[in-house]
């Protein structure tokens, strides 16, 4: 295991699976019994996921609603996802925590860095929900900063695609793929990684990332091994 510490950022999006809108229960237990076998490996997995599927804080704001009230209506989202991705675990035999940005004792224990790597030295998945609970600032940056404080060794990005391409590779069939590119490229060539926030975190902390398929069954493992797949950034 060449990553024994690693922080997976998922969309929210990527729950929903088919769907529309909310979550896809195949692809909840799908993505958790992944997870699972990887602790019961002796993997420390951190997660941080989206809350695209359920309100999206920017896209409220856009509507109207104050920013700030709007992207706090997206952190309790992110929040609903990690409960329910918490419970998925825990029914397939493995611990975790949620460990929340926003205090909500009743749900999830609030979250703090040292709490966080504690649970992860004792074998638990952690997943680090609310985002980093300061609005104007998305779930990519939030999951950039968990990277750094639980000192993970990889960041992890789970997308649709294989990879981060020079263009959309379901518009553009002539889209090439990168096997490794720096930050500094990613930056200026604009390319829709992350947003610029959380690509320049990880760049001037050297946290380095790779961008896979979280859909191609056996690749988050294969990664961890230090097989080489998607794509590398740093």
């Amino acid at each position: 295991m060449k990553y024994k510490r690693i922080l997976l950022k998922l969309s929210g999006e990527a729950l929903m699976g088919d769907n529309d809108f909310g979550i896809d229960p195949e692809v909840l237990k799908t993505i958790a019994s992944e997870i699972v076998d990887l602790q019961k490996q002796g993997a420390q997995i951190g997660l941080v996921i989206g809350g695209g599927n359920i309100f999206r804080g920017a896209g409220l704001a856009q509507s109207g609603i104050d920013r700030t009230r709007a992207d706090q209506m997206g952190m309790l989202a992110t929040v609903m996802n990690s409960l329910a991705m918490q419970d998925q675990i825990i029914k397939l035999g493995a611990e975790c925590m949620v460990l929340s940005a926003l205090n909500l004792d009743q749900a999830c224990e609030a979250y703090s860095a040292q709490r966080a790597r504690n649970h992860l030295g004792k074998g638990r998945v952690v997943i680090m929900a609310a985002g980093s609970g300061n609005p104007y600032f998305t779930t990519d940056t939030a999951a950039c900063l968990r990277a750094l404080e639980i000192h993970a060794d990889l960041l992890l990005k789970g997308t649709k695609v294989d990879g981060v391409y020079d263009s959309d590779p379901h518009k553009n069939p002539a889209a090439k793929r990168y096997d490794k590119i720096t930050y500094a490229d990613a930056i200026n060539q604009q390319l829709a990684v992350m947003d610029l926030t959380a690509l320049v975190l990880c760049k001037e902390n050297a946290m380095p990332m790779q961008v896979y398929n979280l859909f191609e069954a056996g690749k988050l493992s294969a990664i961890i091994s230090g097989q080489s797949t998607g794509t590398c950034l740093e």
